[in-house]
C-alpha cells in the first residue's frame, strides 16, 4: 500500500505540488456543489402559482365549453380539452378563455392555436390534400377488402362449376376403389 504522507514527506517538493492540486480540487467540487445547490434552490422558488380568472358569463362559459369541445389536449390520448386533466390542458383551457375575452371569435381562437400546434390541436382537422388519407384511407382500405372477397368467391364459384360430373360406371368405380361396397 502506498502511503501518500511518508511520499510527501521524503520530497518536499512533491508534497507541496500535491497539497496544492488536492486543495484547488477540493474547492472546484465544493464550487460544483454550491452552483448544484444554488439552481436547485432557484427553480424551486421559481415556479409561482397562475392566478384565478374572473367569473365568466354563462354566455362566455357555453361558448367556451363548445370550443374545448372541438380542440384536442396535446399530451393525452384522443382526449378533447373539455375532458383532459392534464396541466397542459389547463393551459391550452387558459388561453382559449384569454383570447375569448380579448375579442377573437371561435374560429379566429382555432386559426390561432393551429398556427401555434398545428392540425393535431383540432379535434377534427379539416379536409384538406395533406389529410385525404386520414379521412378518406379507411374507406379506401374497407373497398379494397370488399373487392378482395368478392373476386375470392368468385373464383371458388367457377372452379366448383368447373369440377367434372360423374356418371354411374365411374361412381362404381371410384365406390370400389374406396371400398364402400
Amino acid at each position: 500500500m502506498i502511503d501518500l504522507h511518508s511520499i510527501t514527506k521524503s520530497n518536499p517538493s512533491i508534497g507541496e505540488g500535491f497539497r496544492a492540486r488536492v486543495a484547488g480540487e477540493a474547492r472546484q467540487c465544493l464550487s460544483f456543489v454550491f452552483v448544484c445547490v444554488a439552481l436547485a434552490c432557484s427553480s424551486a422558488f421559481a415556479q409561482t402559482a397562475t392566478p384565478e380568472l374572473p367569473p365568466a358569463s354563462p354566455e362566455l362559459e357555453l361558448r367556451l365549453k363548445k370550443l374545448e369541445t372541438e380542440l384536442r389536449c396535446l399530451v393525452c390520448q384522443n382526449q378533447t380539452l373539455a375532458e383532459s386533466p392534464a396541466g397542459l390542458a389547463g393551459d391550452l383551457r387558459r388561453e382559449v378563455r384569454l383570447l375569448a375575452d380579448a375579442g377573437k371569435n371561435d374560429e379566429e381562437i382555432k386559426a390561432h392555436l393551429k398556427a401555434r400546434y398545428g392540425d393535431f390541436v383540432l379535434y377534427k382537422p379539416p379536409v384538406e390534400s395533406k389529410t385525404w388519407l386520414l379521412w378518406f384511407g379507411p374507406f379506401v382500405l374497407l373497398l379494397g377488402g370488399a373487392v378482395i372477397v368478392v373476386a375470392i368467391t368468385r373464383r371458388t364459384r367457377a372452379v366448383s362449376a368447373e369440377a367434372p360430373k360423374l356418371n354411374e360406371t365411374d361412381r362404381d368405380r371410384a365406390s370400389k376403389l374406396l371400398g364402400d361396397n
